[in-house]
């Protein structure tokens, strides 16, 4: 019964994103990790080219982010900044970050929303720590002037944040939770930059989610305006599609625009139609000749008459001799006894 409960508590939380996960693999086969592929090969590209005396320059020329350089520099090079790694963590910490969970944004939500999520995370921990050095350590979010000349580097705050996203957008609650909780506790155990960055970003990507919340209700209560000619005869439509006799406004909270909201109500069941009669079995053909045979004469027609009798004594006008009295075949083979002995 234990297993059963945690079978079906692992399903409910993680069940929704596993078959995200599995559709996208399916749909796009080996393109669906396109660009997690090209994240860990530039980490590890860049890690190669700064240990180098060669490839340090061009590094830190193009991915380095400090506080101290103007605005519009650290803007263009926080999108390469996230795949430098950071000077306080090992490499293989990164790459297993990044593998892990940008392949599995990558399948659920696709790779444009996965690097639009990745560089709001990134650029929101950046701006922060520009304010804070503004702010002093004296502020509620201060930062000190020692931090100004700190690389602010590495995909955490990314990673952090496309985690609490995907967590939102599959429901995944309890594994948020310990995601927003495990960032909480590492800024109470080691109070640095990049603490704060992550909690930066968690804060930005709550936003984006509560926006997107927000959309999604209105989008789901407001009905779309109907413009047009088309619209007018849609209008129509639902009218005369509505059910009779059912009187005030359409129901709220029902999804499509307000003329559909009719065509989704229930409506009356329609009247059965009264059972028919059955249709009384034909006669044979014997029994009606039977029941013409007992008709008194007065209710037969001539015509009906005239057959009667030759039917029944032959006629002088019959073409094969019924009027001798004999069988069609006797009579036959009498005539043509007689016309071969005439030849």
């Amino acid at each position: 019964m234990i297993l059963t409960a945690a079978r079906r508590a692992v399903r409910a939380e993680w069940g929704p994103l596993a078959g995200a996960i599995r559709a996208g693999l399916v749909r796009r086969k080996a393109a669906a990790l396109s660009v997690t592929i090209a994240a860990v090969c530039l980490i590890v590209l860049c890690q190669y080219l700064q240990n180098q005396s060669w490839g340090r320059g061009p590094v830190e020329y193009l991915g380095y982010v400090q506080t101290s350089q103007p605005w519009w520099v650290s803007l263009l090079r926080t999108p390469l900044s996230l795949f430098v790694p950071a000077p306080d963590l090992p490499v293989w910490g990164g790459l297993l970050q990044v593998f892990v969970v940008f392949a599995v944004c990558e399948c659920a939500l696709g790779w444009r929303r996965t690097l639009l999520v990745a560089y709001v995370a990134t650029l929101a921990g950046t701006t922060y720590a520009r304010i804070g050095v503004a702010l002093g350590p004296g502020g509620l979010l201060g930062l000190p002037a020692s931090t100004a000349d700190i690389h602010d580097t590495g995909p955490s705050a990314a990673v952090v944040g496309l985690s609490v996203y995907v967590c939102w957008r599959y429901r995944a609650w309890l594994t948020g939770t310990a995601v927003v909780g495990s960032m909480l506790w590492e800024i109470y155990a080691k109070p640095n930059l990049a603490g704060r960055e992550h909690l930066v970003a968690i804060m930005a990507i709550a936003v984006v989610c509560a926006v997107r919340t927000y959309r999604e209700r209105r989008r789901r209560l407001v009905p779309a305006p109907t413009a047009g000619k088309a619209g007018e005869k849609a209008t129509e439509g639902a009218a005369r599609l509505a059910p009779q006799g059912r009187e005030g406004p359409a129901p709220q909270g029902r999804e499509g625009p307000a003329p559909l909201r009719a065509l989704g109500e229930r409506r009356t069941p329609r009247e059965r139609p009264a059972p028919q009669k059955p249709r009384e079995p034909r006669e044979p053909q014997a029994a009606q000749a039977a029941q013409a045979a007992q008709a008194p004469e007065a209710s037969r027609t001539p015509w009906e008459q005239r057959r009667r009798v030759v039917r029944t004594t032959g006629s002088a006008n019959s073409p094969r001799g019924h009027g001798s009295g004999k069988p069609p075949s006797q009579s036959w083979a009498l005539r043509r006894s007689r016309f071969h002995r005439a030849s």
